[in-house]
């Protein structure tokens, strides 16, 4: 789940999760593996999703069967309540960018490029990702723009390692993203993760002075999400004050997995090639 800057000092008042703590934390071995059990349910729930969603559906129903399976691996939805969020998943469809509130009302059709984001709390640890489908068949546009996003997501990964700096992994999402035509939403970010599901440091996907100059340790688990958009890179969000959409109405896409800096790069946390 992507994030406004402001929310990552706050703590979610509806989601069991400890008091936010300054800084950034290194996660203990123990941790860690609790982190891959966290993650290992949120990819098991999209890889799930993605094989299971066709037209017709709603987002409402996608949203009741990843509560569901959440729980049934003794776990709880991270989003749920979480600032007021009212879902287990956030589901945006076409133009809209994140942050979309399922609907029973709002039916996935053929060629719709379906966004679909969650997390999963277990034994005081969350893991977060996000997926682009590409509901049936779906236009040239919407395929490359896919693809493009899900490149930008490993080429960032590929960037992490101890010693490396943020703007490292921003520099080359950005460089992949612009180099094919799309744009960089810059009003979200990625974000650390562990104990809450919005921790320090801030993930930017483009290169600004905002970013941390925070240099990459062993131990440290970072949620990592570009965002494209196929027009302008400016977003708006709708009445219901988390359904962000773009401006011109053009498509988006994002990617999101949990990583790992290891000792000597990087691990997946929320692989679904391993499920």
């Amino acid at each position: 789940m992507n994030i406004f800057s402001n929310l990552l000092s706050k703590p979610a008042p509806a989601q069991p999760v400890a008091r936010q703590r300054r800084g950034i934390e290194i996660k203990s071995t123990r941790e860690i593996e609790i982190m891959r059990q966290s993650s290992k349910i949120v990819a098991t729930v999209l890889k799930e999703i993605s094989q299971l969603v066709q037209p017709g559906m709603t987002t409402a129903d996608l949203d009741t069967y990843a509560e569901k399976r959440i729980r049934e691996m003794d776990a709880t939805p991270s989003f749920k309540g979480y600032h007021g969020f009212p879902a287990s998943i956030c589901a945006s469809i076409n133009h809209e960018v994140v942050h979309g509130i399922p609907n029973p009302k709002k039916v996935i059709k053929e060629g719709d490029v379906l966004k679909v984001d969650t997390g999963a709390y277990h034994q005081g640890f969350h893991g977060d990702s996000c997926i682009t489908i590409a509901v049936g068949n779906v236009t040239p546009e919407a395929a490359r723009l896919i693809k493009v996003a899900e490149e930008a997501l490993f080429k960032g990964i590929e960037q992490v390692k101890p010693g490396v700096h943020l703007v490292d992994i921003a520099g080359a999402i950005e460089d992949h993203v612009k180099s094919n035509g799309f744009a960089v939403v810059e009003q979200f970010t990625g974000h650390g993760v562990g104990r809450n599901l919005h921790e320090e440091p801030a993930v930017f996907n483009y290169r600004t002075l905002d970013i941390p100059n925070v240099r990459l340790k062993p131990g440290m688990t970072l949620a990592i999400e570009p965002i494209l958009n196929a027009g302008s890179k400016t977003t708006r969000v709708l009445a219901d004050k988390w359904t962000a959409v773009t401006v011109d109405n053009s498509l988006s896409a994002q990617f999101e997995h949990t990583v790992l800096v290891t000792d000597d790069g990087y691990e997946i946390l929320t692989d679904r090639s391993l499920i």
